[in-house]
């Protein structure tokens, strides 16, 4: 009886992962299915994106990229990838994160088992997509002329923690999802607005002394300016991004993920009876 009560901790941690992993697998092999391109789109969709910023912002409008330094790349459209990628993966994750729990309501309901894994399988299978396209961005950086190889590291551990930020909050959307299904709406709309006061689009410069004093605050403390910052530092000027961005970083990451699981683990209690 001892040893059984030592190892029903065990097994479950194990059984989750098993579990976690074949969920996982389920979503890379059913998100292309039937389609003629399959994964090419997880190409094309940014690509599309980039295209249609660069031409609007880059020659309409006449945007400059700023010179990289000390990389000395100057690109609009390599400059806006590497904060459009980042902000994709956030949106994926979370969008895809927020439906979990409706788009598994018969498996919810009738089977016992940690519900938070299915975010994090629909996190995961955001990773891998945005592996790919951060492989495509690194090769044709360093075609720009930006060596951020040493920096690579760093992008890495960028990417884990803008993982746990995007799914710290997609627990939250899940959980409250259940109880209230207009959040997928609201969620698009404050996507919008999130985005465009995002500097993603325009360098961030563009907004001193434009803007009051209180608005360049929001802009400061806006976590995905962080994280685009970050990226932009690491790839594309090629440095280091800073221990204060970093640590920004990983404060927000470790934050999302307590606040979100904390409302997830309250709400997950009655979501068979919602659902």
């Amino acid at each position: 009886m001892a040893i059984n009560s030592v190892l029903a901790p065990v097994k479950r941690v194990a059984g989750a992962h098993e579990l976690l992993w074949n969920l996982t697998l389920r979503e890379l092999r059913t998100k292309y299915r039937k389609s003629v391109l399959g994964w090419t789109w997880s190409m094309l969709n940014p690509l599309a994106t980039v295209a249609i910023y660069t031409f609007v912002f880059g020659h309409l409008f006449q945007a400059q990229a700023p010179v990289g330094d000390p990389s000395g790349v100057m690109s609009f459209a390599l400059y806006l990838l590497c904060a459009l990628l980042p902000w994709n993966f956030f949106m994926l994750v979370t969008n895809l994160g927020m439906n979990s729990m409706l788009s598994n309501a018969a498996l919810v309901r009738k089977v016992a088992f940690p519900r938070e894994v299915l975010v994090f399988s629909n996190s995961l299978h955001g990773v891998v997509q945005f592996s790919i396209e951060m492989g495509l961005l690194t090769v044709a950086l360093l075609i720009g002329g930006s060596i951020f190889l040493p920096w690579l590291p760093v992008v890495l551990v960028q990417m884990v923690l803008l993982t746990l930020f995007a799914s710290g909050i997609a627990l939250a959307l899940a959980a409250g999802n259940v109880y209230f299904r207009d959040l997928g709406y609201l969620w698009q709309i404050f996507g919008q607005i999130w985005f465009f006061i995002t500097p993603i689009v325009y360098t961030p410069s563009i907004i001193e002394g434009r803007v009051p004093a209180w608005t360049e605050w929001i802009w400061k403390l806006n976590p995905m300016a962080v994280f685009g910052q970050g990226f932009r530092r690491s790839m594309y000027d090629g440095k280091f991004a800073g221990w204060s961005n970093l640590g920004a970083c990983a404060l927000v990451a470790v934050l999302s993920m307590l606040i979100g699981w904390t409302i997830f683990t309250k709400l997950s209690r009655r979501f068979a009876e919602e659902l």
